[in-house]
């Protein structure tokens, strides 16, 4: 499980990145690189990182489901994901 402070990371640069969203794409289509590179790195969307809304997990981070493969797993085979079920052949 990931700490609670790289969690709380994440969630501050997803604020700073919806906050200053307008003003970068404002600032892209004037050409103005001097003011963009003012703006904070953490406003930049590319810093962003995908994490399992339920443990933190960084790594095998499933998009559609948002969750690490360990905790989708164990709710697919408790039945908690809908429209899921264990393959078997």
């Amino acid at each position: 499980m990931a700490k609670e402070s790289m969690k709380a990371r994440e969630v501050k640069r997803a604020r700073l990145v919806a906050k200053f969203a307008e003003k970068r794409k404002a600032l892209k289509e004037a050409g103005d690189y001097a003011a963009l590179d003012k703006l904070p790195k953490n406003a930049s969307p590319v810093r962003l990182h995908n994490r399992c809304s339920l443990t933190g997990r960084p790594k095998g981070y499933m998009r559609e489901f948002g969750l690490s493969r360990i905790q989708f797993r164990e709710m697919a085979s408790a039945g908690l994901i809908p429209g899921v079920k264990k393959a078997s052949w």
